[in-house]
């Protein structure tokens, strides 16, 4: 029992993503313009997002308090996070990319944003590639958790804010695809779309965990 109510969340996260993965699938979805019977891809592709966004915050807020105060562990935790955040990332354009094959006929366009999301993933490659050209410890903690800070304002700004400042975008929900706006999400829809999003983080954090234990012990190892 004290097992059980210590994994709470990790099993509430599986139960979750098990239940949209099956209702997503299997509930009437509105026949929408353009997208029709593809929208269910919603329940996937944008927890996808969601899920990215949540571990990049994390990496954010472990970074501030890296510089605040150094620890390693923390360190670990702003690394661990970012990696977790890219890896939903990467699903995020993969299942974006299947959607606009789908509806748009192919799975790239020159489309505001498409474009930032895949400006924002850059982003969060660079700062692996700039940890990995940093051999001492303390400077590749000191430069990349500033880097980090930098790297969420920007993902910010790529996927949130350019995006709306387009003039036009057939990216559903945005103008010129009135497609999927705040009305095509259906009481039904909400029903899976909600506990999507929360199972799949759930999850991402549950991964983040394991990540930094296996860090952690690999650093131990090495102090030997």
């Amino acid at each position: 029992m004290p097992k059980l109510k210590k994994d709470w969340w990790k099993i509430t996260g599986g139960l979750l993503v098990a239940y949209s993965l099956i209702a997503g699938l299997s509930i009437h979805v509105p026949q929408l313009p353009i997208i029709y019977e593809s929208i269910r891809n919603l329940f996937y592709h944008v927890s996808m997002w969601f899920t990215m966004t949540t571990m990049m915050a994390t990496a954010f807020i472990f970074s501030i308090k890296y510089l605040r105060q150094p620890l390693a562990k923390t360190d670990t935790a702003a690394v661990q996070a970012a990696a977790v955040g890219l890896f939903f990332g990467f699903l995020g354009i993969v299942t974006g990319m299947m959607w606009a094959n789908f509806t748009w006929g192919k799975p790239w366009t020159n489309d505001p944003q498409l474009n930032g999301a895949a400006t924002a993933i850059l982003v969060y490659l660079a700062y692996f590639v700039l940890r990995s050209s940093i051999d001492d410890q303390e400077k590749k903690a000191r430069v990349s958790a500033v880097y980090n800070i930098f790297a969420f304002v920007l993902m910010l700004v790529f996927i949130g804010i350019m995006p709306r400042l387009a003039e036009h975008s057939i990216h559903p929900g945005k103008s010129g695809n009135p497609a999927l706006g705040v009305k095509g999400l259906d009481p039904t829809m909400r029903l899976v779309f909600y506990p999507a999003v929360l199972g799949w983080i759930m999850i991402a954090f549950w991964i983040w965990k394991i990540r930094i234990r296996i860090k952690t012990i690999h650093q131990k190892i090495a102090e030997l």
